[in-house]
């Protein structure tokens, strides 16, 4: 038996996932853009993801809170700025966030997890009619038992705040739930916090020098399932 087997999640009655990233690949949209160069979408999509993450960090320095929808489409202004894209492929763009796809593995994985005895949940940095359109166009309106925005409290992750959100509408301790990310900025901040944190690092980036530190690093949510076979 290895190690990975004998150590699991314990204790852990919910599931909570970060959004963009972790359920929702954001490069999608920028890849099924028609009116975008072909060989523009790579940089458009980092440039917007990067600048999007910035302004909610330093909105939340300046507590100069704007919900998600216009830091998105702030970042996505400064992005076809910067690349010289034409600005009429800005109201596409948008649209197509809205119906980011799914990663493969994620149906098939909030499925399962009922049967661990675990609640699901999404807490995430998007507006409520963001994650609304998301949740709906990718049909897992029954997925979830709760999902989560941050504009119920006015600030941006990784604000201790954002994760004492879920807590109190779960009605749970930090240690009885799993939080999953694919962003190890948001990963090591919640593992700070207190939850178990499972680190989905479906880009291959390096560890952080913060504060905190994952239970477990995965490259795909597939891989969740097992280790909270123990709480079945």
């Amino acid at each position: 038996m290895t190690d990975r087997q004998l150590r699991r999640l314990e204790g852990v009655r919910a599931c909570v996932f970060d959004a963009y990233g972790t359920l929702f690949d954001f490069a999608s949209a920028a890849a099924r853009a028609t009116d975008v160069p072909e060989d523009k979408r790579a940089a458009l999509t980092a440039l917007w993801r990067d600048k999007q993450l910035q302004y909610t960090w330093l909105r939340s320095l300046q507590s100069r809170y704007a919900d998600f929808w216009q830091v998105t489409g702030d970042a996505l202004d400064f992005a076809l700025e910067t690349l010289e894209l034409d600005g009429s492929s800005r109201e596409s763009l948008m649209d197509l966030y809205l119906g980011l796809e799914l990663f493969p593995e994620v149906p098939e994985v909030l499925s399962a997890l009922p049967a661990s005895g675990v609640r699901t949940a999404i807490l995430s940095n998007g507006s409520p009619a963001m994650l609304d359109a998301l949740v709906a166009r990718a049909g897992l309106a029954n997925a979830f038992d709760a999902v989560l925005s941050v504009d119920a409290i006015g600030v941006f992750k990784t604000h201790p705040k954002v994760y004492q959100y879920a807590l109190d509408t779960l009605g749970l301790p930090a240690n009885a739930i799993a939080f999953q990310s694919s962003n190890a900025w948001d990963a090591y901040a919640a593992s700070d916090f207190g939850m178990h944190v499972v680190w989905c690092n479906r880009y291959g980036q390096r560890r952080e020098r913060l504060p905190g530190a994952p239970d477990f690093e995965i490259r795909t949510l597939a891989e969740l399932p097992e280790l909270l076979a123990a709480n079945a």
